[in-house]
């Protein structure tokens, strides 16, 4: 019987890493159902054109690779990858952009460093990053969420499943008959109008958030808060992002004339700051790995998050927050590495691969 030799870290078996894969997954129904409820059945076919990818891409990797397929597989970790990515994408996008991000996230931001714990950069964000630099079209268009058709006098309504079905596999209505721009991109554009006439212009507002997308940021940040109850994540990387978006949004706020940057409410409960803060900075293998390291690297990220925000090319800016702080993680270690018992100092250079 042949043996299969595999690289440290050795795995003694993945029921933890499958628990907490599969905690992770349950973590983001509030979200997929908030989302499911106010842009329609799109969400649900990303998720499922991504999980089925994302499959099909580590099977042929791990075959290519021979390493043992269906104990790689049965770790949970490419399906986590594929809802991450799916939920970010917007709904409705074409099945080959799909296809595209999950197989980049898969094959260049997983197995590319040798899968599971080797990757320095967050796979679903590079899939993410590298089809929202492709497709700056297709990535920056959303449908307008049930309820605010009403209010801004549109007849666009969400899709039924057979005009969704069409849209994603190439032979429904056009992106710019029914999708409109976010309210991140709408503020950022905005250079005449006050914030209320802005907001009695364009009705995607809501009450202190994007229309819809405040109700989505509040269950990813129920989802989130479960993850931290339940040990699955730390507190610090989430703090530290939100507090540092929190604190750059009150510092350039600019009150609510033509040339506000927005609230600090619109910030953290717009596009995806609370999916990013709780799913996505919170990724262990290509974060810090200290408590005060993962402070450091959530500021670092909801920094980044803001400055390309307001003064930067994208609406929303998460991917490119990460993966920049994704860079630094390794230097961030290296000086908030604690010191050890009996020592004065901490030990340098005492990173991941350490």
């Amino acid at each position: 019987m042949a043996l299969v030799r595999i690289t440290s870290p050795h795995a003694r078996g993945n029921n933890r890493t499958q628990t907490i894969m599969l905690w992770v997954l349950g973590a983001t129904l509030p979200g997929v159902a908030v989302m499911t409820w106010l842009f329609g059945i799109g969400t649900l076919i990303n998720i499922v054109l991504a999980s089925v990818f994302a499959l099909l891409s580590e099977a042929l990797i791990l075959k290519l690779r021979k390493r043992p397929v269906s104990f790689f597989l049965s770790d949970g970790s490419a399906l986590v990858t594929a809802w991450l990515l799916a939920l970010a994408l917007p709904p409705y996008v074409p099945w080959w952009l799909v296809l595209v991000a999950t197989a980049v996230a898969i094959i260049f931001g997983k197995q590319l460093y040798g899968g599971l714990g080797q990757n320095p950069f967050n796979p679903a964000m590079i899939g993410y990053a590298v089809v929202l630099i492709s497709f700056p079209v297709e990535m920056t268009t959303w449908p307008i969420a049930r309820g605010a058709e009403a209010l801004a006098d549109l007849s666009a309504t969400l899709p039924s499943i057979n005009e969704a079905l069409q849209r994603v596999f190439g032979s429904g209505q056009p992106i710019d008959a029914w999708a409109v721009a976010t309210p991140l991109d709408i503020l950022k554009n905005n250079k005449a109008l006050t914030i209320a006439e802005l907001e009695a212009a364009r009705p995607v507002f809501g009450a202190f958030g994007g229309f819809g997308w405040e109700w989505v940021n509040l269950a990813y940040l129920v989802g989130g808060l479960v993850l931290v109850y339940k040990r699955i994540i730390s507190w610090h990387a989430p703090a530290g992002m939100l507090g540092a978006l929190f604190v750059m949004s009150l510092l350039f706020w600019g009150g609510s004339g033509s040339n506000s940057n927005g609230s600090p409410l619109f910030h953290l409960f717009s596009g995806a700051a609370m999916f990013g803060a709780f799913f996505i900075v919170t990724d262990p293998v290509s974060g810090a790995t200290s408590k005060l390291g993962r402070i450091v690297f959530g500021a670092g990220v909801g920094i980044l998050v803001y400055v390309i925000r307001a003064w930067g090319g994208y609406p929303d800016a998460v991917a490119f927050g990460v993966l920049l702080m994704n860079l630094a993680a390794p230097t961030i270690d290296y000086y908030t590495t604690p010191r050890t018992y009996g020592h004065s100092k901490a030990p340098r250079g005492m990173g991941k691969a350490d």
